[in-house]
């Protein structure tokens, strides 16, 4: 007695031959969705953070007749971009962020200061997938509401 023939043509490895592709066209997408996220997630920190850094430095006493801010000065608004205390930490806000890469600019209208930037540059962020160099941006400006006391 002989088997019948089977009705059911024979599949095998269809299965795995569909998810290559699939795999093959779904992974680029969501790995790219993920590193636009994470790269999004670290800016929206770094805007927070300078946010808070140039609000401190714009109600801050300025402490320098000229354009170019003291060394306080210029470290307390660092530290709080840092570290999110003028008095400054260990463990920075932004994961990386350096003291270099803040920067602090003072401008002076009619003699007295009137307008506060404060802007990262230089800084990395590093994804899975590839690395992003910001350069002036975050960068956050107010009007100078502080007392001047130049020494």
């Amino acid at each position: 007695m002989t088997k019948p023939a089977s009705t059911r043509p024979r599949q095998r490895g269809n299965a795995m031959i569909e998810f290559g592709i699939a795999m093959a066209v779904l992974f680029p997408i969501l790995a790219g969705t993920f590193q636009y996220g994470y790269s999004y997630f670290v800016y929206n920190n770094l805007e927070s953070s300078v946010r808070a850094a140039a609000r401190y430095a714009a109600t801050r006493t300025y402490d320098s007749g000229t354009a170019t801010p003291s060394a306080a000065f210029a470290a307390s608004v660092r530290n709080m971009a840092l570290y999110g205390d003028p008095a400054g930490g260990t463990v920075t806000v932004p994961a990386g962020l350096t003291p270099g890469n803040v920067t602090v600019q003072m401008t002076f209208s009619n003699g007295v200061p009137s307008r506060v930037t404060v802007a990262i540059s230089g800084y990395q962020i590093n994804g899975v997938f590839g690395n992003l160099t910001l350069n002036g941006k975050p960068m956050v400006s107010f009007p100078y509401v502080g007392s001047w006391d130049p020494v």
